[in-house]
């Protein structure tokens, strides 16, 4: 399944799933059409699709699912919230990155404030009311500059609000499940969890 991991790469045809679009390796072909996925194996896909999305560890990514767990509500739609809501989900989110990984390194180089401080870590998980804006001397960078002519290319979700002069986000709300886009089950992921 196409992940839409290398942001505009996955809309020509370079991408590396419209040249192969079936399992490495010399049984690649024909392997995958010979025998039927158990339960577990399909589970496992899912929850390993949601970490590859979100660019998450195995460990992180649990600590995700035990924390939605103690939360009252849907686990899977606590457990979307969650990753929806880390820093740099919003940066891409907000149009100001490709790809979830290139928001992470933008974050991680510390372009961006959050609330009007300095913030480098990526997985911080935003609050309703908080504001990320690019910082004021990231906007002469080169980058910057072309990610401005762009921005109306993708749109921003209901939760969020973005000011394209100031180059600004605002989280207006929590996630629901239906701003989130993704092809995941997240039923799949607690019950990979609930074994």
């Amino acid at each position: 399944m196409k992940l839409f991991l290398k942001g505009e790469r996955c809309l020509s045809p370079k991408c590396s799933f419209e040249k192969r679009n079936y399992a490495p390796g010399m049984h690649g072909k024909k392997g995958a059409f010979k025998r039927k996925e158990s339960d577990f194996a399909l589970q496992l896909r899912e929850k390993q699709k949601a970490r590859r999305i979100y660019g998450v560890q195995e460990r992180q990514f649990r600590r995700y699912f035990r924390t939605a767990l103690r939360v009252k509500g849907m686990t899977g739609v606590t457990l979307l919230q969650i990753l929806e809501r880390r820093l740099d989900n919003v940066v891409y989110r907000l149009g100001l990155a490709d790809s979830r990984a290139q928001a992470r390194q933008l974050v991680r180089h510390g372009h961006f404030l959050l609330n009007g401080h300095n913030h480098n870590i990526p997985s911080y998980l935003v609050e309703v009311g908080d504001v990320v804006e690019v910082r004021s001397a990231s906007r002469s960078n080169g980058y910057f500059k072309t990610a401005l002519e762009n921005l109306g290319a993708r749109s921003v979700p209901d939760w969020l609000e973005f000011d394209s002069a100031r180059l600004a986000g605002r989280v207006l709300s929590l996630p629901d499940r239906q701003s989130v886009d993704l092809p995941l089950s997240e039923q799949l992921i607690v019950e990979y969890y609930s074994r």
